[in-house]
């Protein structure tokens, strides 16, 4: 995945455990073209090992740290019980990033139809992304929106481009398909409730100035105005606020706003907010579990109608004449 064949001294890599024996465990390094390691017992866990088995097993893949290379002979040290919670989280993100832009190249190279390689891809186009950007996941970010900007500044020693136009076009199709980002929900969930003369307008106009402080909160760029914020009623007096964006900090600070206004518009007719769950981003499972929730509600209120209805039909069969004799 990388230019440098080895991984550098201090380095937290990716690995996955091969075989156990009596040293410690024998790996292979993921982002490194799969060379062996091992990890010595001692540098398992700072703990005192009861049984290797509970610490590591083979076939699982988990960060550790470089602590010797030896390029002549092919020896690397890896320890695991160095390697802090935050290495661990920069690592798995590191590598997620690297096999993302592994997986689009090679799938590139694989379906090529002019003899284009992956070393060739690597050489002539990732390693000087990784050069230029850091990572070339970041470069291929870029692509989805701006791919000339990026590959027209490429170029092989005799000044030509780094890609052929089939190449180039593959490539592309293919970032765009896997990177492009979808857009977050974000959800507040609230209770509105106003008991004044006229109660059910003033929660009305109070959903209204929710979904109205979006327009009026000054968004300067066309993606501001283009996020729009929703009220829906779920089972009176519980309500959500909603919004669709590509930016969750955005998403949460507009729906917060919404949730302001609705709140002093319903305070100011002598109503009452209460946020339930302030606003984050929410899953599919999240609104599955939101629209069931609607259902048995709406159902549960279509029976206890149901209901009323037929004890005001008994009521009325009430022989009147008859009652009159007995009294």
């Amino acid at each position: 995945m990388y230019e440098e064949k080895f991984p550098e001294v201090d380095q937290v890599v990716m690995v996955q455990v091969k075989s156990i024996a009596e040293m410690g465990a024998y790996v292979q390094l993921l982002e490194y073209d799969n060379i062996e390691g091992m990890i010595l017992l001692s540098e398992l866990t700072r703990r005192r090992i009861r049984s290797v088995s509970k610490l590591i097993k083979v076939g699982r893949v988990e960060p550790v740290m470089v602590l010797r290379v030896d390029q002549e002979k092919g020896y690397i040290d890896l320890s695991k019980r160095r390697v802090s919670p935050e290495d661990v989280a920069a690592c798995e993100e590191k590598y997620n990033k690297s096999k993302m832009v592994h997986s689009i190249m090679r799938h590139v190279a694989e379906t090529s139809t002019c003899g284009t390689t992956l070393s060739d891809l690597y050489e002539h186009m990732g390693w000087p992304l990784y050069r230029k950007y850091g990572h070339c996941f970041e470069a291929f970010k870029h692509m989805v929106t701006k791919p000339d900007e990026i590959l027209d500044a490429l170029r092989r020693p005799d000044g030509s481009g780094a890609v052929s136009d089939e190449v180039r076009d593959a490539l592309v199709k293919d970032i765009r398909r896997r990177m492009t980002p979808q857009p977050l929900k974000i959800r507040a969930d609230i209770e509105l409730t106003c008991f004044e003369y006229d109660g059910v307008l003033h929660i009305k106009d109070a959903m209204r100035a929710a979904e109205a402080a979006t327009a009026e909160s000054g968004g300067s760029s066309s993606e501001d105005a283009q996020v729009k914020v929703k009220v829906s009623l779920v089972a009176s007096p519980l309500y959500v606020v909603t919004t669709q964006t590509l930016d969750k900090d955005k998403g949460v600070e507009l729906v917060d706003l919404a949730v302001a206004a609705a709140g002093k518009a319903i305070e100011a007719k002598g109503g009452k907010i209460v946020i339930k769950e302030a606003a984050r981003a929410v899953s599919e499972r999240d609104d599955r579990l939101l629209a069931e929730k609607m259902e048995k509600l709406a159902k549960a209120a279509e029976e206890e109608e149901s209901g009323s209805e037929e004890e005001d039909e008994t009521m009325g069969d009430v022989d009147i004449e008859k009652t009159a004799l007995q009294m």
